[in-house]
C-alpha cells in the first residue's frame, strides 16, 4: 500500500487533487473530519475540541488502511490538526504529534497558496495570503524537519494537476528491492 498525503493551507487545493487523483488512480480517499465535525457541531471550535477532531481524523484513516488498498490518499492527516490548533488556539494536545510520526506515509504533497485564488466556503478562515503563506512554511518546516517525503506542488490548477498527477504516478512505479540474506 502506498499512501499519499495532501498538506497545506486552505483554499489550495487539496480536496479537489485528492478527487482527482483517486479518480485517476483508484485505491481510497479519506477526507477532513474536521469538516464533518464542523457540519454536526454548528458553534466556534475551540481547544478542547481538538482531541476529537484528531481522534475522528485518525479512525477514517485506520479504516481505510485496513482495507489495504493499493493506494491510499488522505486529503489531509494530524499535521493540520497540529498546525491549526497552534494557530488558532495557541497550544496543542502533545500526543498528536507522537501518534501523527507512528504512521507511515510515502508522499507528501505540499501544495502552496500562491498563484490560486483563496475561496470562502463557511468553513474558511484564512483570506489572508500572508497567513496561507505562514501556515505552507510551518508544513514545510515540519514536514524537513521530521524527514517526510516531499513534493512541493505549485502553479495554478493545471500545473498543480499535472505535478501532482506525475508525482503519483512516480510513486506507484517505483519498486522497491529487497535484499535476502541467506545464512547456512
Amino acid at each position: 500500500m502506498k499512501v499519499v498525503v495532501l498538506a497545506g493551507p486552505e483554499s489550495s487545493g487539496k480536496s479537489w487533487l485528492a478527487a482527482l487523483l483517486q479518480q485517476r488512480f483508484g485505491g481510497i480517499q479519506v477526507g477532513e473530519y474536521v469538516r464533518y465535525f464542523i457540519e454536526q457541531n454548528p458553534r466556534d471550535t475551540c481547544l478542547a475540541d481538538i482531541p476529537e477532531i484528531a481522534r475522528g481524523q485518525l479512525e477514517w484513516e485506520d479504516q481505510a488502511r485496513a482495507k489495504q488498498p493499493e493506494l491510499l490518499i488522505l486529503d489531509t492527516h494530524l499535521l493540520s490538526n497540529i498546525l491549526w490548533s497552534e494557530t488558532l488556539f495557541g497550544d496543542c494536545p502533545d500526543w498528536l504529534e507522537t501518534e501523527l510520526l507512528k504512521r507511515h506515509y510515502d508522499l507528501h504533497l505540499l501544495l502552496s497558496p500562491d498563484d490560486v485564488e483563496w475561496t470562502a466556503d463557511g468553513q474558511r478562515c484564512q483570506p489572508s495570503l500572508a497567513e496561507r503563506q505562514t501556515f505552507f512554511k510551518a508544513s514545510h518546516q515540519w514536514l524537513a524537519d521530521h524527514d517526510q517525503p516531499l513534493e512541493i506542488i505549485t502553479g495554478d490548477w493545471q500545473a498543480r494537476q499535472q505535478h501532482a498527477c506525475a508525482a503519483v504516478e512516480q510513486l506507484i512505479n517505483r519498486h522497491e528491492t529487497y535484499s535476502i540474506s541467506i545464512s547456512q
